[in-house]
């Protein structure tokens, strides 16, 4: 295909995802008041409201609407943020549509593998996010003294939130890059084994890099299923291994000879 037939099937393909996400960001805002209610959930005793307060559960309240255009500001951050996450099975579609004509049909195969592993790893890391976000709010908000109130404005606590979900989903992607790095023989199952020490030093820096909040309980509880992972890839590669080693065992005949050295340099005394 020449380089304007490329340029039209990448404005067709970025035409539809585009389309895609518009679709499910008008269909997200008829119901985002419903999807912030479920976004300030995690928030431990803190509920809406015009001004602030003090509730006894966690001493914080909620500023739900700060200015006129923050309303506006906020429905829109809010649909735009779940129109990209419904719409992420389309646009990915399209992405690998784009790609799958320049790959091999054993390429296309491992890719469908991967892309349909990849999903359902993002969306378990970005669950997991949302769990541990309860808890993340009330160590963050057990710091605030006994005579002050903690003001969280709605959009701030979104974007934290949108920031776990992403380095979560993220960070789930682990394994599988090590996987792929493996099945493409680029890094054998010994050699990542071998590297465990470093891999746990890495994990605890990016841990404590990647997550929005600083609190040790936010890191341990991002670095503790990115470690059981690494193990989990470390152990699919070794099976990938020993199935690829079994494959060429299997084609080697026992009847063939070895191949012997042509050049007189090659032979013993000279």
């Amino acid at each position: 295909m020449p380089l304007m037939g490329h340029l039209r099937e990448l404005r067709m393909r970025l035409v539809k995802a585009i389309a895609a996400v518009m679709v499910t960001t008008v269909v997200a805002g008829l119901f985002y008041k419903q999807l912030t209610d479920f976004v300030i959930a995690p928030l431990p005793g803190c509920t809406p409201r015009e001004g602030s307060g003090t509730t006894p559960a966690g001493r914080c309240g909620v500023i739900a609407t700060n200015g006129l255009l923050s309303p506006v500001t906020l429905a829109l951050k809010v649909s735009l943020t779940a129109g990209l996450i419904g719409a992420s099975p389309v646009w990915l579609y399209q992405l690998w549509r784009f790609l799958a004509p320049g790959l091999h049909r054993g390429e296309r195969k491992y890719t469908l593998a991967f892309l349909a592993t990849g999903i359902p790893l993002f969306l378990i890391g970005a669950a997991f996010a949302y769990a541990v976000l309860p808890t993340t709010a009330r160590v963050l908000i057990s710091f605030t003294p006994d005579q002050a109130t903690n003001i969280l404005p709605v959009d701030d606590f979104l974007d934290l939130a949108t920031r776990m979900v992403v380095v979560f989903g993220l960070s789930f992607e682990l394994p599988l890059l090590l996987i792929m790095l493996n099945v493409a023989g680029v890094l054998s199952a010994a050699r990542m084994a071998g590297w465990w020490r470093h891999m746990l030093i890495g994990i605890a820096v990016f841990a404590a890099i990647a997550t929005p909040s600083s609190d040790p309980l936010s890191m341990l509880a991002l670095a503790g299923p990115i470690t059981a992972l690494y193990l989990a890839a470390c152990a699919v590669s070794w099976l990938n291994d020993r199935r690829r080693g079994r494959t060429r065992a299997a084609r080697l005949s026992p009847d063939e000879p070895s191949p012997l050295p042509t050049s007189d340099a090659s032979r013993p005394g000279r």
